[in-house]
Parts: structure tokens; C-alpha cells; sequence
């Protein structure tokens, strides 16, 4: 028979005692201020109670630098922020390039190619930690994320360079690309699996030949289950196009590498990641790299720059100014309305509504697991006053016409200092004692570190 205590000692360390609560009742009960607030979120969602007026009156969509007159794109039920935002940088000069008002690469083209090499990407990892212990934390972190939508910038290079790209109609969406939640499910089961087999192979004392003969086999799995979710990549394809001066132009036949070569007008080798991670153990001037982070084994590392956040911003104005658009990493959930595509530092006041203080500063959130990147997304102008910005244009990758305008969003230049973290630049755009610093030995931060959650 099960006794309930009725214990109401409160000495015993740690415990809550029936005293201590009839107090906290007596208190709430006996403040107005907390009983509005109790009024209020239980019957209105508790972002509109505590959303401030002033911010939402100020929203303005004009922008000094205005660089978009496209269409938004929509990764739908899919994590492929950071491939949707590095081809919408990409698909400005193609556009230029062959004279067309709206165009698309195909977004599953690359996730075809980012979901193959990174199986075989993860099937090495396991391979290199097989003599660790099943419940090693990085053995753990590999099994419980074996295979993943979102990635970095450096990992998208990786796959452009590799593999090519072709335009959406050479490799149109499938269900499962846009909706990618129940083959990630099928797969991951199918890469644990194989984990399993290939430490049992290294536990037997197998040769790596014979190892990597059994990491063949699975990896000759995953690309059967891809081509039945995604659709076989094409090797080459016919190009053709009307302009949006009705001009007709024909290409031929293509490689998606002939393609990429001949529509992206974008120096790739040039680009670099610049991060704000503001915790006090990641000094500035420091490159980073993380461990496990990657998809192509044998590609580029994902390597980051930590500069200061005024930094980020001047080098990300510069290149909005000189007319390119800047891709970009953040907290995207943090202090955001959707369905006015605004996000700003103060949009809501938690603190007076619940007389409660949040004041966590940009590396406590980080240290503490408040905060971490979780989407990407592309700058397309700004609006600057006296040479210092106020607010940012932003495409989003969602699709949705009723998300701010059309799609594109307002960031007030206080939410670039608290929730943005990362850029992809030009390594010339940089000040020469970064770019000096970019050829340092990278510190490595551990898989689970928040640097590498965008790959999540």
C-alpha cells in the first residue's frame, strides 16, 4: 500500500513545505498587479498580453538599401533553411545572368546529395569512435542525431562543389523532400543499424577493407531509400529558357557542374564564416571548428571566425551597400512575431508582466542552453541613418505571403546585437589582421556545442 506523506517540516534541505506554499498562495492572492496578469494570459495568448505597442507602431518596411524584386522561396515541412538561403544567394546572379524575373536551383537536388554524403559521412564517425564505449558522449551524440535537415554554410560549399546544382525543373520537389520528417525517421533507423554492424565488425577485430566492405553495403542502402523518397539526381539535362523579355535561349545539354560553373557568379573558394559567440571562454580573433560537424568526408571543415558583433554588422552593411545579399545564421524564435515578420530585443515584456527578471546576457543564454542558431535565412537590405543601421531586410524561407510582407521581414538592429550569430563573407572583406587570424589552427568545440546546432 502506497503512504502519502504529510510531512510539513521545511528544514530538511531542499524540500517545499506546505508553510512555504500557503505563503506563495497568500502572496499572489494579495497582488493586484499579478492577478491582472493572471486575468489576462489565461484568457489571450500571453505574447499579445506582453507585446509592447511602441515597438509595433514603429514597424517600418522601408529600407535605404533595397536589394529583393523577387518571389520568397518555401522549404515547407523541411529543416533546409541553410541550403534554401545559400541558393537564394546564389540564384541573384543567375538571375541577372540569363535575364529572368524568378528562378529556383533545386533545393532537392542538394538535399539529395547532403542526405548521401552525410550517412557516409556519419558511418566514418562511427567507424573512428568504435573503440569507445557505447555510451561515450560522443558516441551518444552521433546515435541520437545521425542524420539531420539543417547544416552550415561550409558543408553547403561542400556539396555545390562536389555535386553541382541544377535548376528546380531538372530535379522538381518530391512529398518527402518537402515533408522530409518520415524519411529522416526510416533513415536514422537504417544509420543506427549500420552503426551497430560496424562496431560488431571492429568489436570481431575485422580489417578496416573488410569494415569499410560492410560500410559499402549500407551505403549502397541509403542511396535506394533516397532515390525512392527524393528521385534519382540527374548526371546531365537539357537547358533551355524564355527571358522575362520573352527571349528564347537554349544551353544544351548540361552536368550540374557545367551548371553551377556557368550560373553562379559567386567567388565560392572566397567565402568564410564569421561567428559572435559571446561566451567569456571563446576569445575573438579565434578560428573554431566542430568535431563530428560536417557531410562530405574528404570537403571542407566547417571552420568559424569569432569576431566582435559591431563587426558582423559593419562587414554585413558593406556587402548589403555594395549589392549583394549576405547569408546568415540566428535564434530565429527569440522576441519574433510572425505574422508581422518583426523581430526587435524588447518586442515583449515578460519582465514587468511577470515581475520576473530575464537577464541572461548573450553568453550566459549560450552557456546556460537559452539560446543556439536555429535557422538561416538571407539579408536583402538594410536601412542605415548617419552611417549606423536601425533595421534589417530579411528573406525567409517559408513561403507564406501573410508573414510580414510577402514574406520578407523586419529585423531591428537591436535583435542583430542579442540573437544574431553568424554570416558567411568574403574572406576579402574582412580586416587583414582576420583574415591573418583565418589561417590559424582551429580551436575544436565538442559536437553538442552550440556552434554546430544549425546542422541540427
Amino acid at each position: 500500500m502506497t503512504t502519502i506523506s504529510t510531512n510539513t517540516d521545511t528544514t530538511s534541505a531542499g524540500t517545499i513545505g506546505e508553510d512555504h506554499v500557503a505563503s506563495l498562495r497568500a502572496d499572489f492572492d494579495g497582488n493586484p498587479k499579478w492577478k491582472l496578469a493572471q486575468n489576462a494570459v489565461s484568457q489571450t495568448a500571453v505574447d499579445d498580453v506582453a507585446m509592447d505597442r511602441s515597438i509595433v507602431a514603429g514597424l517600418d518596411y522601408t529600407f535605404s538599401t533595397l536589394l529583393d524584386d523577387w518571389k520568397v522561396t518555401n522549404q515547407r515541412q523541411s529543416g533546409r533553411c541553410w541550403m534554401f538561403a545559400a541558393l537564394n544567394l546564389m540564384r541573384v546572379g543567375a538571375m541577372k545572368k540569363m535575364n529572368l524575373k524568378e528562378f529556383e536551383f533545386s533545393q532537392n537536388y542538394t538535399l539529395f546529395w547532403d542526405k548521401f554524403e552525410r550517412a557516409n559521412y556519419f558511418y566514418e564517425a562511427i567507424i573512428e569512435t568504435s573503440d569507445r564505449p557505447i555510451d561515450d558522449r560522443a558516441v551518444c551524440f552521433l546515435l541520437d542525431r545521425p542524420l539531420d535537415d539543417g547544416g552550415q554554410w561550409n558543408m553547403f560549399m561542400n556539396i555545390v562543389q562536389k555535386h553541382g546544382l541544377v535548376p528546380k525543373s531538372a530535379m522538381p520537389e518530391t512529398q518527402s523532400s518537402s515533408c522530409t520528417r518520415r524519411m529522416n525517421v526510416i533513415m536514422c533507423g537504417m544509420l543506427r543499424q549500420g552503426a551497430r554492424q560496424l562496431r560488431a565488425a571492429k568489436e570481431r577485430g575485422e580489417s578496416i577493407e573488410t569494415v569499410r566492405s560492410i560500410k559499402d553495403t549500407l551505403v549502397e542502402h541509403v542511396w535506394r531509400v533516397l532515390c525512392i523518397h527524393l528521385g534519382t539526381p540527374p548526371t546531365d539535362f537539357d537547358w533551355q529558357w524564355n527571358d522575362k523579355d520573352k527571349e528564347f535561349h537554349r544551353a544544351g545539354r548540361m552536368t550540374p557542374q557545367q551548371f553551377a560553373e556557368t550560373y553562379v557568379d559567386l567567388p565560392l573558394d572566397d567565402f568564410v564564416c564569421i561567428v559572435h559567440d559571446a561566451r567569456e571562454t571563446s576569445p575573438t580573433g579565434r578560428t573554431y571548428t566542430v568535431e563530428h560537424l560536417g557531410n562530405v568526408v574528404g570537403g571542407e571543415p566547417v571552420l568559424y571566425l569569432n569576431v566582435e558583433i559591431d563587426v558582423m554588422k559593419s562587414i554585413t552593411q558593406k556587402v548589403l551597400e555594395r549589392g549583394e545579399p549576405v547569408w546568415f545564421g540566428c535564434d530565429v524564435g527569440k522576441m519574433f512575431r510572425r505574422d508581422m515578420g518583426l523581430w526587435d530585443a524588447d518586442l515583449y515584456d515578460f519582465g514587468n508582466l511577470y515581475d520576473v527578471p530575464f537577464d541572461l546576457d548573450k553568453g550566459g543564454r549560450l552557456d546556460f542552453h537559452e539560446t543556439l542558431m536555429t535557422h538561416a535565412m538571407l539579408f536583402t537590405g538594410v536601412d542605415v541613418v548617419d552611417g549606423t543601421p536601425r533595421r534589417w531586410r530579411v528573406e525567409n524561407s517559408w513561403g507564406s505571403e501573410k508573414v510580414g510582407r510577402k514574406g520578407f521581414q523586419v529585423m531591428n538592429d537591436s535583435w542583430f546585437n542579442e540573437h544574431m550569430f553568424e554570416i558567411a563573407a568574403r574572406r576579402s572583406d574582412l580586416p587583414e589582421e582576420l583574415q591573418a587570424a583565418l589561417d590559424t589552427e582551429p580551436i575544436v568545440l565538442p559536437a553538442w556545442d552550440p556552434m554546430g546546432s544549425l546542422a541540427g
